[in-house]
């Protein structure tokens, strides 16, 4: 029986190129060009409205009253904290609600989130939910392997809120929930269906990695 663990392993090496991407490497290291960290920043904003309509998709994909509860449940998160604390963080950094409204998508944003709703538009609810896990379970491995990292500071680290939010209780207990979910889907599937899951987990974290370096590039 598959489980997203099996994901991650048919897909090891963009997962490994993912999780420890420079761009993380140098943020657990305090060393991340300031302007790199802002400009992804800026992106995030755009990428969590999509993954805001991403969930609103969910709700309309889903068959069962619980998937209907989960889906709106992750919709209101996003839209009344998340993006309320994403714009009061980036404040922090200089950046307006007005900047915020204004922002031209970078390719590699629009490439990821139009990716992400065609694979729920086109698919069916585990499709989405799996274009969707490299970033809900990702963020928090990635938190984890930074804390776990004696190259990692904290203290006088810029950016080390961001390490504090994306490792918080709160967060780990929606990735462990997501993975749960996961786990149960995945063990109901043909060889031939998981294949297919393959497919989409690896252009998603492809497609991640790419976010990650047009920070980078400020692109």
């Amino acid at each position: 029986m598959p489980s997203f663990k099996d994901l991650t392993n048919a897909c090891a090496d963009e997962w490994y190129d993912y999780l420890q991407h420079d761009f993380v490497r140098q943020l657990g290291k305090g060393r991340l060009p300031v302007d790199a960290f802002r400009h992804y920043l800026q992106q995030d904003y755009l990428f969590l409205i999509h993954f805001a309509r991403a969930w609103a998709l969910a709700a309309y994909k889903s068959r069962s009253l619980s998937e209907l509860r989960q889906a709106t449940a992750s919709l209101d998160t996003i839209l009344n904290t998340e993006l309320t604390l994403h714009i009061g963080y980036c404040a922090e950094w200089g950046i307006s609600e007005d900047d915020l409204s204004e922002l031209p998508e970078s390719r590699a944003t629009l490439a990821y989130t139009r990716y992400v709703l065609d694979c729920g538009q086109r698919g069916d609810l585990l499709d989405l939910h799996v274009a969707l896990a490299p970033c809900l379970i990702g963020y928090g491995e990635i938190a984890e392997w930074l804390l776990d990292q004696d190259s990692t500071l904290i203290e006088d680290n810029p950016y080390a809120d961001w390490i504090a939010m994306y490792s918080s209780d709160d967060f780990k207990a929606a990735m462990e929930s997501e993975r749960e979910w996961l786990d149960a889907r995945l063990s109901e599937v043909s060889e031939r269906r998981f294949g297919e899951l393959v497919d989409v987990f690896r252009d998603a974290t492809r497609l991640e990695i790419d976010f990650w370096q047009m920070g980078l590039d400020q692109d």
